[in-house]
């Protein structure tokens, strides 16, 4: 198992202000109890979250961050109470490390809603040290937050499965939306949107992409497998889809109007919010109240739900789109990011980069 009392130095890319602009940093990471595992940190996938927070656009960003929370890599070390996985196991790690355990929430084994959660990075564990995530050479978390990859998905493909997956995956489950031919779409083609379709076809659902121009109708319909295409932006067609759709996830990460959507939604349909925004949506009640319909929001998903949403890809051998870049692409790959420039997924090559630059 090795000593894992001592510290351990380590380098990672950080922002070390609001320009969000990543370079190498050394750190040493929290030293190691006896239910931690020590990660050496192969692959990491990169989030549209990744920019909010170097950029600081919530507000509440400390810096020098490293990012990442969605890490693929090869135990090195474990604790002397660590029984969940082994030296030499692939595994992953999302976006909290950390919850109390004692609140309704981490009892209920829904540890996300956990009101004192630790974030992966950005955040500070129970001893006051600053968390780092992913975009560095190794990590140390608690067994409670590490899952297992399995065999049968490569880990470069699993990197985004741990957070754009899940999150699709824990409502669609949670909400009962799970069986066959229900009929959903997806708002937003971006990494979220694109697990969206994959994941609910192969749940045996019609599903729909709604975006407000035609660029993607190609690969929507002919690389992802959606069945239909709406242009939102299109009176006609969004007429010609009202009252249509149990649900709709909405992806969206900017100020939208939710009106025209709403309108799309059956009786007790469900509009199911997943993109990050900082400014209020607005809705009129009528819209709502004539159809019994829902507007909820959800995040990421628990532990044991990110374990089976791994298994369940494997078994219908769904992967992520991705573009693996190394680590001194990654500022370039933020700026892709950000213009809707990338399918679906940057994933950063963590072991295969020199991360001292």
């Amino acid at each position: 198992m090795g000593s894992l009392a001592s510290e351990r130095t380590v380098t990672g890319w950080a922002a070390k202000d609001p320009s969000g602009i990543l370079s190498p940093y050394t750190y040493t990471l929290r030293k190691t109890g006896p239910e931690d595992v020590v990660i050496k940190v192969l692959y990491c996938g990169v989030c549209h979250t990744d920019i909010h927070q170097t950029k600081n656009h919530l507000g509440m960003s400390n810096y020098p961050m490293v990012p990442g929370h969605e890490v693929v890599g090869e135990v090195e070390e474990v604790g002397s109470q660590v029984s969940k996985v082994q030296v030499g196991e692939i595994v992953g790690s999302g976006v909290i490390v950390g919850c109390c355990r004692e609140c309704t929430s981490c009892k209920s084994n829904i540890e996300q809603y956990c009101n004192k959660k630790i974030w992966s990075y950005n955040d500070v564990y129970t001893d006051g040290n600053p968390t780092q995530g992913g975009f560095a050479s190794a990590m140390v978390v608690d067994q409670k937050f590490v899952v297992k990859i399995p065999s049968g998905l490569a880990p470069e493909q699993a990197a985004p499965l741990l957070c754009a997956g899940v999150t699709v995956y824990s409502p669609l489950k949670h909400f009962g939306l799970m069986e066959t031919g229900l009929r959903g779409a997806i708002l937003g083609l971006g990494g979220v949107g694109h697990m969206g379709v994959k994941i609910a076809k192969s749940m045996g659902h019609h599903v729909t992409i709604i975006s407000s121009s035609n660029k993607k109708r190609a690969e929507a319909i002919d690389h992802l497998g959606a069945d239909e295409y709406l242009l939102s932006s299109d009176e006609t067609q969004m007429a010609t889809a009202v009252d249509s759709l149990d649900y709709i996830i909405d992806t969206v990460p900017v100020f939208h109007p939710l009106e025209p959507y709403l309108s799309l939604l059956k009786v007790d349909g469900k509009l199911i919010l997943m993109g990050v925004i900082n400014q209020p949506l607005q809705f009129v009640s009528p819209m709502v109240m004539l159809g019994r319909k829902s507007i909820t929001g959800t995040f990421i998903g628990s532990m044991e739900e990110t374990q089976e949403m791994l298994y369940f890809c494997e078994k219908k051998g769904l992967t992520s789109m991705i573009e693996v870049v190394k680590m001194e692409q990654v500022n370039e790959a933020f700026e892709r990011l950000e213009r809707n420039d990338v399918r679906y997924r940057f994933v950063v090559d963590v072991a295969g980069s020199k991360l001292d630059g």
